[in-house]
Parts: structure tokens; sequence; C-alpha cells
């Protein structure tokens, strides 16, 4: 473990905070309204999420790789109002069965995975036929000039942050052979502008698409 990890999982609430007061708090209540069955959520960092999941969710497993962070993610699962099942392994590598879950949630993870299209092969694989993806992630820019910055500024924000702020999520996504059967764009707030550009939305895993490792 890190000095840099270390730092970054405790001062990581407080650097988010005014960005999630003014639009990331609403944004994960609107998203995880859409989240039923045996739920798995990568990269669960301090645990953000937990207590927007609704009753229609039977069970939550969360997967988080930095041991920093999965000390508070750990702290706020036992304190959470019901079970929540919490494992320390990287959305490249998924430590679960085949079509164990009915939803994955990924919310700004997919920039920061050392192989986005392996992480959502494995989302894809983990996922029950017709089973759903809910995504919310900073991503590149569909403006030229914006990605161009993206490309240019991305040393500094894997550097400060530990993420690519101009990876093409929605690409990946479909390449692992979801259906993407919802997007919504937004501007984070109090954010340089090479990370503002982001998505939410929902995919879904039909039968019948063969699954990738």
């Amino acid at each position: 473990m890190g000095i840099h990890s270390a730092l970054f999982a405790a001062t990581y609430d407080r650097f988010m905070a005014k960005t999630e007061k003014l639009l990331l708090a609403e944004l994960r209540r609107k998203l995880l309204a859409d989240a039923s069955g045996d739920v798995l959520e990568i990269g669960g960092g301090t645990g953000a999420n937990i207590t927007a999941y609704g009753p229609q969710v039977r069970s939550i497993t969360i997967t988080e790789p930095d041991a920093s962070m999965l000390r508070r993610l750990k702290r706020h699962a036992e304190a959470a109002d019901r079970p929540v099942t919490v494992l320390q392994a990287p959305a490249e590598d998924l430590p679960f069965e085949d079509h164990t879950f009915d939803t994955v949630v990924s919310t700004l993870v997919l920039c920061g995975v050392s192989d986005q299209q392996r992480a959502v092969n494995q989302i894809r694989r983990v996922l029950r036929p017709e089973g759903r993806l809910l995504f919310l992630e900073h991503v590149r820019s569909d403006e030229p000039e914006v990605a161009r910055l993206q490309d240019r500024m991305n040393w500094l924000n894997r550097l400060l942050v530990r993420c690519d702020c101009n990876r093409p999520t929605l690409t990946s996504i479909r390449e692992a052979g979801f259906t993407v059967d919802h997007v919504d764009r937004f501007t984070m707030p109090k954010s340089p502008s090479f990370v503002r550009p982001g998505i939410t939305g929902s995919a879904v895993c039909h039968a019948g698409v063969p699954s990738a490792g």
C-alpha cells in the first residue's frame, strides 16, 4: 500500500464533497433507483452508493481493489441497514461465477481500471441474461477541441486522481455486447474543463450474446 494510495483514500470524501452536493448525489440516487435483485457494485470506493439502494435490491456485493479504500468501505458497509458483502478484487478479475448478478453498478470506476475493455467484459460475464449495467462515468468528450485538451491533460489527471479523463467508455460497453438503452450526459461541477464531460445510463446484457473473459 503506497503513501499516495493511503492519502487519496483519506481525502477522497472531502475532495468530492462539493461535487457530490451539487450533482453527484442526485445522479447516484436516480441511477440506483433502477437497481434490483442481486447487485454487484464494482470499485465501491468509500461506499458512497450504499444508502441509495432501494427495497427492490435483494443482496449487495461490493468489490474494491485498493486496500486503503477498502477499510473505509467496510466501515460504511457495517453501518448499513442491510447486509453488504465487501470483497477486495479488481474489476478486471471478478471472483464470481458466470451469470451471478441481476445488476452491476459502476460509478466513477471505468475511468480508473487498468484495462477498461477487460473490466466491461467481466461485468458482462457475471451478469445474468437480461441483466443490467448501471453506469455513471466521466468520459472522453464528443467535442474535438475538448477531447484534444483531455488527451493533453490526461497525464495530470492520472497523477492527481488516479484515472483517465479521456476514455471512450460508451464504446467499450457496446463492444462488450451490451445494448445501451438509456444515456444522459452531464457536466461535472467544480472540476477542470477536461474532466467535466460525463454520462449516466443503463445497458442490457441480452440472452444469447456470447460473454467475454
